[in-house]
């Protein structure tokens, strides 16, 4: 699920594929590139759950405004995850609401 060849950008440059853990099982993305990319690309498209009604949100404005894609890495809540770099190792968690510190 990743453009590969662009048709105005032309192709994209190889990047590192770093492993990361999504709700404790490993996923592959390319190192640097948002964690919502990563996950996405790999077929995980729910990030969050609503506070209200728990209901499913995923990557909505893709720029960090809309807290749609907020998720729990590395033990920090609510990072948005579309404008977060992603690194080798890192933890990141599905959160319901505003999530909680454990």
């Amino acid at each position: 699920m990743r453009v590969k060849n662009h048709p105005i950008l032309g192709e994209t440059e190889a990047m590192k594929t770093v492993t990361f853990y999504f709700n404790g099982v490993p996923v592959e993305g390319a190192e640097g590139e948002p964690i919502a990319a990563a996950l996405f690309a790999a077929g995980h498209v729910v990030l969050h759950y609503s506070q209200k009604n728990d209901d499913p949100r995923s990557i909505f404005c893709a720029i960090g405004r809309c807290n749609e894609c907020r998720m729990t890495v590395d033990g920090r809540v609510n990072v948005r995850t579309c404008v977060e770099p992603l690194r080798a190792g890192m933890v990141v968690e599905t959160q319901h609401g505003h999530g909680k510190i454990e």
